[in-house]
């Protein structure tokens, strides 16, 4: 049978993509410096390896033969899938596979050298080069897929979605927020005003936070079994859905940055671990997109981590890891915190969203042209004044540097962001209807219900569903940002 050839194939692709993944991972972790080139090389051959046997020309006869099978539901879901993954890796060349594999490598480990000495000059042409293949990447895929180029990246990672169904969202959300976050300022003012803000400093030693985050980590549901927590320059959720590794960055004058962070790619973990073993070498088996994986992280990190309730759990932890003691009052006055900032990675629920959105019509520009790479700090610099209030003109590490995606190819990734934080806001709407007494569970340290919400919707389904499909299944209706907007605005606005 030629399903049978599709399932023998997708085991050998599955160990190859183990293999890629956990070299990844230890590259940004704990690979020694002077290890670059050659891991860089090792994983380009890899690379072009997977690339040519996802694209054997006999794989689109199994596709057709299999077709016509008497196949079950998830056989049936798997050929589909694995369909659509054979389309869009037959748009490229190995050799093109290689070479952008081999120069986005090289200029991630020079951006992490450039942008901690502030550098745009040496990092420019650098990243020129990976813009232009991406340009190159771009056009192909569009070309193969009856897309616009940045359609066509953006379709990588979220399968279904496109700029003129996304584009006029984020602009409506971008002019609330304009107006929404001084709102928010003034609310978090005249808070202040009654009650004085106690200062988030001291000294916080590197491993008592990583101990308290790792208590975290297993209390919400990560399985330390087939997981770890280790140290990067950008927090990332990388490995396998056996071997999760996820990374944090720590500052040891406050804890909440690290421990936020740590969240955050908790929740792209849970969605890892928690995805259907039996499919786990099919593309059905494979999260379904990056705006719903961003959803799982951002419903763990906001939703969750963000929530009054959870810390009255959470705080006795604190005090028994850091040995401080915080009333909920004085640490919600920091974790709501509002402040128009230049790091995304570091933005509050309210200003976030304005980092996506720059990033977004920046990205635009850049695949299509009317942008070129030398430019960036000043169309950088322009938005953030616009939006936020705020220059980088004169700290590109903290403007078009500060960010992976960008030297390691990933363009058309940031929408996934904003779209998960409505996602997440919509799961939690849904959750709260089923279950009156959420933030009673959360208050007491019980997350197993919510998890087995998300277990039963989201995790288990994979990519069975289409993105839109998914949602609404698992919620009741199709995606509406009001849940987002409602969320934003109990918490922050009064």
């Amino acid at each position: 049978m030629s399903f049978e050839k599709l399932d023998k194939l997708g085991t050998k692709l599955h160990a190859l993509s183990h293999a890629l993944a956990i070299l990844g991972a230890d590259e940004a972790t704990h690979m020694a410096p002077g290890g670059g080139e050659a891991r860089a090389e090792a994983m380009s051959v890899l690379s072009g390896m997977y690339h040519r046997e996802s694209v054997a020309p006999e794989i689109a006869d199994w596709l057709d033969a299999a077709e016509q099978e008497d196949l079950n539901g998830d056989q049936q879901a798997a050929v589909r899938e694995w369909r659509r993954r054979y389309i869009g890796l037959t748009c490229l060349p190995p050799e093109f596979v290689e070479r952008q594999t081999r120069a986005s490598m090289r200029c991630e480990q020079l951006w992490r050298d450039l942008r901690a000495r502030n550098d745009w000059a040496g990092f420019a042409p650098v990243l020129q080069e990976v813009v232009e293949l991406e340009r190159e990447r771009a056009a192909r895929r569009g070309e193969v897929l009856g897309l616009s180029p940045y359609d066509a990246l953006i379709e990588m990672y979220d399968p279904g979605s496109r700029v003129e169904q996304v584009a006029p969202v984020f602009e409506e959300l971008k002019n609330f927020l304009v107006d929404f976050v001084p709102r928010a300022l003034e609310v978090q003012e005249k808070r202040r005003e009654k009650s004085p803000t106690r200062p988030l400093s001291g000294n916080y030693p590197i491993e008592k936070q990583r101990e308290l985050g790792l208590a975290m980590m297993a209390a919400v549901g990560f399985d330390l079994t087939h997981g770890s927590l280790s140290v990067s320059h950008h927090p990332f959720c990388g490995g396998v859905p056996t071997d999760v590794r996820i990374t944090t960055r720590y500052r040891t004058d406050e804890f909440l940055s690290s421990l936020m962070g740590t969240l955050h790619e908790t929740g792209h973990a849970l969605y890892e671990q928690n995805l259907p073993k039996e499919w786990a070498h099919w593309p059905l088996g494979e999260a379904r997109g990056m705006s719903m994986h961003e959803s799982q992280s951002l419903f763990v990190e906001k939703q969750i981590g963000r929530n009054p309730a959870f810390w009255q759990w959470a705080l006795p932890l604190v005090e028994q890891h850091l040995g401080e003691s915080w009333s909920q009052d004085e640490i919600l006055d920091h974790v709501h915190h509002v402040e128009r900032g230049l790091i995304r990675v570091d933005a509050d629920e309210v200003t976030y969203p304005l980092h996506v959105i720059l990033r977004f019509e920046i990205e635009q520009e850049l695949i299509g042209g009317s942008l070129e790479v030398k430019d960036l700090p000043e169309a950088w610099d322009e938005r953030m004044k616009r939006y936020l209030g705020l220059s980088t003109i004169d700290s590109p590490k903290d403007g078009p540097m500060q960010d992976v995606h960008w030297p390691s190819s990933a363009f058309g990734y940031f929408p996934s962001y904003t779209l998960g934080a409505m996602m997440a806001a919509q799961q939690w709407s849904a959750i709260k209807r089923e279950m009156p007494d959420l933030d009673e569970q959360l208050s007491c340290g019980e997350f197993e219900a919510v998890n087995d919400w998300r277990r039963t919707h989201i995790w288990s389904q994979a990519s069975r569903w289409s993105t839109p499909e998914l949602i609404e299944r698992a919620t009741g209706e199709p995606l509406n940002a009001k849940h987002f907007r409602e969320h934003l605005e109990e918490r922050y606005g009064s």
